[in-house]
């Protein structure tokens, strides 16, 4: 099905995405943001960016609102896969309870040699 839309301004969204980059460039280079800042900013500007060439350069814009909502699905997928995922990929260490109960004589006799040893000197 073919609908005649007007033709955007396609030398606006170059502009906007030409003006998008050079803020990305000078978030990188804030070196007194925290990380954690910083990364979000950037993340934010880049989702801005997709949505404009989405939008205008992919003519998601024009569309049907369903082929939008089946565009932006992978993007929940993976946003709901990265937060699931969060907690392994930080890296803390952590024991079940059948573990810590197992080592937990070894450890404890490990720290009083420890403890007999620094006594000693």
């Amino acid at each position: 099905m073919s609908v005649t839309h007007q033709e955007p301004n396609y030398m606006a969204v170059f502009y906007s995405l030409a003006v998008l980059t050079a803020v990305e460039i000078g978030v990188a280079y804030m070196r007194f943001l925290p990380l954690l800042v910083m990364g979000a900013m950037l993340i934010i500007l880049a989702l801005a960016k997709a949505a404009l060439v989405g939008m205008y350069f992919m003519h998601l814009k024009f569309e049907k609102r369903t082929l939008g909502i089946i565009a932006m699905t992978p993007l929940i997928l993976c946003t709901l896969l990265i937060l699931a995922l969060l907690p392994d990929l930080t890296g803390t260490n952590r024991k079940s309870a059948a573990t810590a109960v197992a080592h937990a004589p070894q450890e404890e006799a490990a720290l009083q040699a420890d403890a007999q040893q620094d006594a000693a000197q």
